[in-house]
């Protein structure tokens, strides 16, 4: 029997003495895409890096293709599931092309030196997420779109058998939306990537993910299809908080939500 590609048990997270966390479980089967929606607040982003072992605190239990993520090394798990952060504006002394090359870390040792397959590994990632032509720029020129592919390019040069992406459309324009969310759909369906992606957005939620977790003050609300979710106007005004329309995309036929303004 293949083993699931995470099976999370009874995972909870208390900060501060406030529960981020309580209690969540479910599972992803390999090369799944699953969607993780919710308000703000809601836990989202912690239970990513929580899975991740990037929270100090997190109880429960967290297994990656089988394995306890807990008695993985750094390394070993960073072979199995490379992680993709919110867009933000630090700095990054790099070129493109030295950026990508470091996400081979995981298949090195410190006394080893890169490997006609770390470079094969790197060119395949920056031709494959369109930002070959620019690996000579340095990270702190580009702009918000190419600087979230150059992440997303790091994430595939890590060869790993899974790719968690914290809102990877935050901050972009319409065009680079769209960009992004189909070279990640691309990686998904082309690479056989395991995909757990957090999102405000339930529209790319339900167009983007097999499944969908749906999280409210940091409880599971709702693990199932994008259809059995949409198929559920009073459990989506629950957990957002507001009602919704509920319209046809023109091009797909799929179920696609608008925000209703609360009467006053």
């Amino acid at each position: 029997m293949t083993a699931a590609a995470f099976e999370v048990k009874n995972v909870g997270l208390v900060l501060d003495g406030k529960a981020i966390l309580r209690d969540i479980s479910f599972s992803v089967a390999p090369g799944e895409s699953l969607a993780i929606i919710g308000p703000n607040g809601a836990g989202k982003t912690s239970l990513l890096r929580g899975l991740m072992r990037m929270t100090p605190g997190v109880t429960g239990t967290v297994r990656v293709f089988g394995d306890p993520v807990a008695r993985l090394s750094q390394r070993e798990l960073a072979r199995r599931v490379s992680y993709v952060p919110q867009a933000e504006g630090r700095t990054l002394p790099f070129t493109v092309r030295e950026f990508l090359l470091m996400a081979r870390y995981p298949h090195m040792n410190p006394f080893s030196h890169l490997t006609p397959t770390d470079y094969a590994a790197v060119d395949r990632a920056a031709e494959r997420c369109g930002v070959a032509g620019f690996s000579g720029r340095g990270m702190d020129t580009l702009s918000g779109g190419e600087r979230q592919k150059v992440f997303i390019a790091a994430a595939l040069a890590q060869a790993p058998r899974a790719v968690l992406l914290d809102e990877p459309t935050t901050f972009l324009d319409y065009r680079h939306q769209v960009e992004v969310l189909e070279l990640v759909d691309q990686l998904h369906r082309e690479e056989g990537l395991t995909v757990l992606s957090v999102t405000h957005d339930l529209n790319q939620g339900a167009l983007a993910g097999d499944r969908i977790l749906a999280l409210k003050d940091g409880r599971t609300a709702f693990h199932g299809t994008p259809a059995e979710l949409l198929a559920n106007p009073g459990l989506l005004g629950d957990i957002y908080g507001t009602g919704f329309d509920f319209l046809t995309h023109p091009h797909t036929g799929a179920v696609i939500v608008a925000p209703v303004k609360a009467a006053p």
